[in-house]
């Protein structure tokens, strides 16, 4: 009989899930709705019957799952299976891989959605397989996770690889988690366009200013676009964003000693413009026997490196 690896990723829009082979390629990928009702209630009945329904089709005949890897986001107790909090989608102190398992009579594996994704991204994506990584995403926030010594670093109660509340500039702006001057303020989209909002409002005859006119906002897309082609103001920008980016890889590379830093998110569109720049930085700020041995890259999985990295807890706990 046919075995399968299912992974789960828990978004507060939909939930991914997909059928994965025990090497990482996907068989079958697919999206069903989250449903927010009734703080969330029916999430996870709502998972195991699309996965049934799905397995009960004739090109899975003699087909069976060997576990379900999920990643929820929010707070999570991994050993327990626990989702302790989640605010986006209404769970507090949800027993999810007991409550699956139940229903799917297979083990279950829970984790945090952003440590699944950097799973996911090490196991078939651009870590590479990886022993140290640190991954890092750019998008309305700054998220990421830690692999050291061939395991997702969780720390004592989950927080660890926050990446995006590491304190970067004292008495800046106010984050989203109470605290000033996080990484998330400068690095993410929110805080690059936010810094163009500065140049817009300090230069309203630059380009950066024109387009504000003309659209009635601006794009990190916006900013890097003129940064190619020079355009001072934007090239300040992208400047700076990197040079603190690569600072905060730079010190945390000094913890584990990476071979490898991943950049993903809605920012790391950028491509090699990005990478480029956070690798002087980083290469300025990092001791050499550290960046020598650590390349920076974009990630490569995008929206699937989840359902990916869902299957890989199934593979590691049963290899």
């Amino acid at each position: 009989m046919n075995e399968l690896l299912v992974g789960v990723d828990v978004g507060g829009t939909t939930v991914k899930i997909g059928f994965i082979t025990e090497h990482g390629e996907i068989k079958e990928k697919w999206e069903i709705p989250t449903d927010l009702t009734n703080k969330g209630a029916n999430i996870i009945s709502d998972i195991w019957n699309s996965i049934e329904s799905k397995l009960q089709t004739p090109a899975y005949n003699n087909t069976s799952i060997k576990g379900i890897g999920v990643g929820a986001p929010g707070f999570v107790d991994t050993h327990a299976g626990i989702i302790t909090e989640a605010v986006n989608i209404g769970w507090k102190d949800i027993h999810l891989a007991e409550e699956l398992e139940k229903i799917a009579k297979v083990p279950v594996y829970v984790e945090n959605d952003a440590n699944i994704a950097v799973l996911g991204e090490n196991w078939v994506g651009a870590g590479n397989q990886s022993r140290n990584l640190i991954a890092i995403t750019l998008g309305t926030g700054v998220g990421g996770g830690i692999i050291a010594n061939g395991s997702i670093l969780n720390g004592a109660n989950g927080m660890a690889g926050e990446i995006g509340h590491i304190e970067v500039l004292e008495n800046g702006h106010l984050c989203n988690c109470g605290k000033k001057g996080c990484l998330e303020t400068i690095a993410s989209a929110t805080g690059i366009v936010r810094q163009g909002m500065e140049k817009v409002q300090t230069n309203p005859e630059s380009r950066l200013a024109k387009i504000f006119q003309d659209k009635g906002s601006i794009s990190t897309q916006d900013i890097f676009e003129l940064a190619k082609q020079g355009d001072q103001a934007a090239e300040e920008i992208i400047d700076y964003t990197t040079d603190v980016l690569g600072k905060a890889m730079a010190n945390m590379s000094m913890v584990i000693n990476p071979s490898n830093i991943l950049i993903g998110g809605g920012v790391s569109n950028a491509g090699d413009y990005l990478t480029r720049a956070v690798t002087k930085a980083f290469e300025r700020h990092a001791l050499p026997k550290v960046s020598e041995v650590c390349t920076i890259k974009v990630c490569q999985l995008g929206n699937d490196a989840g359902i990916i990295g869902g299957a890989y807890l199934v593979y590691e706990n049963n290899s």
